[in-house]
């Protein structure tokens, strides 16, 4: 009878520890190990993440909510809708909210547009064709409009919500819910005392958007910098130009002004 050889395996671990043909194979082993390792923590990990994100905006929007005077009222009788808005149409979409990821349409050339970098008030690159919104509505008439916005800091993408008021002109709130800026200054726009500057503030006059950022703040339109990162401020304001202007929901709030939002 024949001897059995030994498989491919058990001749690669006889070899001697000093073997460099057993100590690449092993480091080789070890690295795809751990790699598969990672790979299926994040995978696994993702959804949760991504739950919780979700949750902490919810939480933060919440916040934002109790804080807008008479907003308590309103809310039993119809709570916050949310809705998907094409934003080159200014009209609320047949896209169903539930189902919508607005970060995964902005990162996709095929939901998204470029933006030249005129229009690119924000420096976000590119701009989701659709993007969510929240309403609390009393009969028909919207009497606060929630919109997300975001835009370039000095270090970071600034993301927030930006409440307003039935004129769709007044700041009803403003918070930021995700940002990375330097901390203990540009980390203040995350502030409830920045958001608490914005609110009453109105967005355009006559001439168009005339928010601004300055020390000192005291007219309808100006809010109070934040000390010592101007940068970050000033991209707070940036972002609030672009959303409100012609690339952003400009459209669809004046739709919404003359009733012809819904398709």
């Amino acid at each position: 009878m024949a001897e059995r050889r030994p498989n491919p395996w058990r001749r690669f671990l006889a070899r001697p520890n000093t073997d460099p043909v057993k100590s690449v194979g092993i480091a080789a082993l070890v690295a795809a190990t751990c790699g598969l390792a990672v790979s299926v923590t994040a995978v696994v990990l993702r959804p949760i993440q991504q739950e919780n994100r979700l949750a902490a905006r919810a939480g933060q929007m919440t916040a934002m909510l109790e804080g807008v005077p008479g907003i308590a009222e309103l809310l039993p009788r119809g709570g916050v809708e949310t809705f998907v808005v094409d934003l080159a149409e200014g009209r609320i979409s047949d896209t169903d909210p539930v189902d919508f990821d607005q970060d995964a349409a902005a990162a996709d050339p095929a939901r998204s547009t470029a933006l030249p970098p005129a229009a690119d008030l924000a420096a976000i690159g590119r701009r989701e064709n659709e993007s969510l919104v929240w309403m609390v509505r009393e009969g028909d008439r919207p009497v606060l409009v929630i919109l997300p916005v975001r835009g370039a800091g000095y270090q970071s993408t600034i993301r927030a919500y930006l409440a307003l008021e039935g004129d769709l002109n007044t700041v009803a709130a403003f918070t930021v819910y995700d940002q990375a800026e330097t901390p203990g200054l540009g980390s203040r726009v995350a502030d409830p005392a920045f958001g608490a500057g914005w609110v009453g503030k109105r967005i355009a006059d006559d001439s168009g958007i005339a928010i601004d950022i300055t020390p000192g703040a005291q007219g309808p339109y100006e809010v109070e910098a934040i000390s010592g990162a101007s940068v970050t401020g000033y991209g707070a304001i940036d972002m609030v130009h672009f959303w409100m202007g012609p690339e952003g929901f400009g459209p669809f709030l004046e739709n919404l002004r003359e009733g012809t939002a819904w398709r």
